[in-house]
């Protein structure tokens, strides 16, 4: 089996979904399925021609992103989409509010190619708000269409299913959750001087901005503890004005990733994710996978299977509760360690490999002709 990933940009920056597509693709390979991966130069250094590379042990071809920060137009990636989309059984088109996107779902259906969509949260209600005017023009031009001509949708939490579905009327969803590598073995004994781990994209959706603040509220309280705040974004220049009061008991490292990444995920005694929207929350799975206990928002679509293990705390985004909820979490080291060991199992659910083989059955359905629920 044939299948052609489309996503408008690969760069780990860019959040958690450039992050998963990479280990998503080789775990395809690994059951088979030939895999092309197809996107942008957003983000990973400009390239004036189409370049094929091995990317993370991915074929990929790189198509020059030519306009809009967001919207990544590249008309030499739709012209290659239109003339190859028909060589591949089935199309797995990963964003919606991107060309794209637009264009590849456009290249499937003249070609007759079925497809499947991984919206990333973006057509949830919360999402939905944000720029809603521009979105809602979006929608009815193109994002419809889209949509309605896809074989399946492929959400990666039941909330964001719920929502969706309830929000735009469709019925044709599958939750395949997104995996987590497992940990490398490490001796690594934690420091002495503990401290609470923020991994992400610096983004005001994140929530980050009441954090700090709980934070503050408590940190006399535990002179020991320090807030680090790993990643880099748009916020990033107001969240360090904001804790510029604070000296060295908030630590911003900038962006990590490789033994960089795993050093600050090992050490960490526990990972906050106070989004007010987060689809599925990676950094979340890679905490837990490494006995990381966490404190993630109602808004995290994780949120259930955290509270039902018992792997970390609920919070909501506002100050005095993510403060009395952070003061209990640091003041109980024996129940990180409880909870931590309880993440450590429910990680062992979300491996690639079930992954990869519930997608493999997506495609099998979608290519024999079968939509993965009925419309409405």
């Amino acid at each position: 089996m044939r299948v052609l990933h489309v996503i408008p940009s690969v760069s780990e920056r860019a959040g958690g979904p450039s992050a998963a597509i990479v280990p998503m693709c080789r775990a395809l390979q690994a059951q088979g399925v030939e895999v092309l991966l197809v996107t942008t130069d957003a983000g990973i250094g400009g390239t004036k021609a189409a370049r094929t590379a091995d990317y993370g042990g991915i074929p990929t071809i790189f198509f020059e992103s030519q306009l809009g920060e967001s919207f990544k137009y590249s008309r030499p990636l739709a012209a290659w989409l239109n003339a190859n989309a028909g060589n591949f059984n089935a199309g797995h088109i990963h964003a919606v509010f991107n060309h794209a996107c637009v264009a590849a779902a456009r290249a499937f259906r003249k070609a007759g190619v079925p497809y499947v969509i991984r919206p990333l949260g973006t057509l949830d209600p919360w999402s939905m708000k944000q720029k809603s005017l521009r979105k809602r023009v979006f929608w009815s031009v193109v994002g419809e269409a889209m949509l309605a001509g896809a074989a399946g949708v492929h959400y990666t939490s039941e909330v964001e299913k719920e929502a969706t579905e309830s929000l735009l009327g469709v019925n044709h969803g599958r939750v395949i959750p997104l995996g987590v590598e497992a940990a490398p073995q490490s001796g690594f004994v934690r420091s002495h001087d503990p401290y609470v781990l923020v991994l992400s994209r610096l983004h005001p959706k994140k929530g980050l901005d009441v954090l700090i603040d709980a934070f503050l509220e408590i940190a006399p309280r535990f002179a020991r503890w320090r807030l680090v705040i790993a990643g880099d974004g748009p916020a990033e220049q107001s969240l360090k004005q904001q804790a510029a009061s604070a000296g060295d008991k908030i630590v911003f490292s900038g962006w990590l990733d490789g033994d960089d990444k795993e050093a600050i995920l090992n050490g960490a005694s526990l990972l906050v994710l106070p989004s007010y929207q987060e689809n599925f929350g990676l950094c979340v799975m890679e905490a837990l996978a490494r006995s990381v206990p966490v404190v993630v928002s109602p808004h995290v679509n994780l949120a259930r299977e955290i509270a039902a293990a018992n792997a970390g705390w609920i919070a909501p985004v506002e100050k005095v509760a993510l403060a009395a909820t952070l003061a209990e979490a640091l003041s109980n080291e024996d129940e990180l360690s409880k909870r931590g060991r309880a993440g450590k199992l429910l990680s062992q659910r979300y491996s690639w490999e079930r992954v990869a083989a519930s997608l493999v059955e997506l495609y099998t359905e979608i290519t024999n002709g079968r939509a993965c629920v009925q419309r409405v």
